[in-house]
């Protein structure tokens, strides 16, 4: 029985360590160096950020596409237009054409009715003269000369009449010929008229709907980017509420620096993300580190390696730089000491001070781009 309660005893002796040292563990893991504090919430906010960003970035190449296919419709949808515009203006020219034909053969029917009547006309006279002997004509004639002029007039009427009458038909089997030709010119201009108008509603239909995708991506990216705007909103309250700045330690002897002497204070400066494209493209250009000029984070490289320590090189924006530290073996605090870079995880890139001094709870920086303008600044911040 006494046996029983001894191990009891130690077993409990033994719990009770281990809950011991778990709580030293976690007042260890707050206080040092070697890991950061885990906030859930501006965690998961900071995961939303991410995917809205990448949502927008998504919808805004989508977009991109669709613009170049509207373009396309429109050019397609152009080009059919102009096509039509000048099938149209031959159409006009052609039905002008073909009404003018159509005139000419109805003068030219009534004019060969007239012809043919003058000519049965004729003919019929002719044929009560023909009807008188010619010793009658002979006898009605003044003279053998009369009666030969009476022959040869009558010769030369009928000649005549016969010879338009043969033109008049000449011309309008050549005009029905003519009219044939452009009725079915007009026939086939009409018939590609009315495919090109089908094409044309075909693309103005196609152009419609890409516009109306355009409107949904562009209302996907407005919907998100006021849901990104609460998020860091968010994310700066929850990231002050514990004090907001990690505090990076890069190893070596510290010695004092001027600021003034930053190596690309006179270098260009842009928002422009990187890689920084440098002119004509943007204003900035890369430092030896792999960072923008005039940014937070290429001063905060300079800084470190100004005050004689080895300088981080890539680390990305500033919100990156704890994560890399931590990667790279670098230790994080969450209290200041002079030759600190200060991180501040705030909005969309985060911001890097170079910690000068340390009076309390407060903290003396030097840093560069704070009012995103690429200029130095000094300032005082609470931790």
């Amino acid at each position: 029985m006494m046996k029983s309660k001894r191990s009891s005893y130690k077993k409990l002796v033994r719990y009770s360590f281990r809950v011991v040292s778990v709580v030293i563990l976690s007042v260890l893991m707050v206080g040092g160096c070697l890991y950061p504090v885990r906030n859930v919430g501006a965690e998961s906010a900071q995961e939303e950020i991410n995917r809205l960003i990448q949502e927008n970035t998504n919808n805004q190449n989508a977009i991109s596409q669709l613009q170049a296919e509207a373009t396309s419709y429109q050019d397609a949808i152009n080009k059919m237009q102009a096509e039509i515009a000048d099938l149209e203006a031959k159409l006009q020219i052609n039905t002008a054409e073909q009404n003018r034909l159509s005139a000419e053969i109805k003068r030219v029917q009534e004019e060969l009715a007239k012809q043919r009547d003058l000519l049965g006309k004729n003919i019929r006279e002719m044929y009560v003269e023909g009807e008188m002997s010619t010793i009658e004509m002979l006898a009605s004639s003044n003279n053998l000369s009369e009666f030969v002029d009476k022959q040869q007039y009558r010769d030369s009427v009928k000649s005549k009449i016969s010879e338009s009458v043969n033109k008049i038909n000449d011309l309008k089997h050549q005009l029905n010929a003519q009219k044939e030709s452009v009725d079915k010119l007009v026939k086939e201009q009409n018939s590609q008229r009315e495919k090109l108008a089908i094409s044309k509603n075909e693309q103005s239909k196609l152009l419609s709907y890409n516009q109306n995708q355009q409107s949904d991506f562009n209302n996907k990216i407005k919907a998100n980017s006021a849901r990104l705007q609460e998020l860091i909103a968010a994310q700066r309250s929850a990231n002050f509420t514990d004090g907001g700045y990690y505090f990076i330690r890069f190893p070596g002897q510290i010695r004092a620096i001027n600021p003034a002497d930053y190596t690309y204070r006179d270098y260009g400066h842009s928002q422009a993300d990187a890689p920084c494209p440098g002119p004509p493209i943007s204003a900035d250009s890369t430092d030896k580190w792999g960072y923008c000029t005039r940014q937070c984070v290429s001063y905060a490289a300079w800084a470190v390696m100004a005050s004689g320590r080895s300088a981080p090189i890539g680390w990305g924006d500033a919100k990156k730089w704890v994560a890399a530290a931590y990667a790279n073996g670098i230790p994080v605090f969450r209290t200041p000491q002079p030759g600190d870079v200060a991180i501040s995880t705030n909005g969309y890139w985060g911001h890097a001070m170079y910690v000068e001094s340390v009076n309390g709870n407060q903290f003396n920086t030097s840093e560069y781009n704070t009012n995103l303008d690429g200029r130095l600044y000094y300032r005082t911040r609470a931790f």
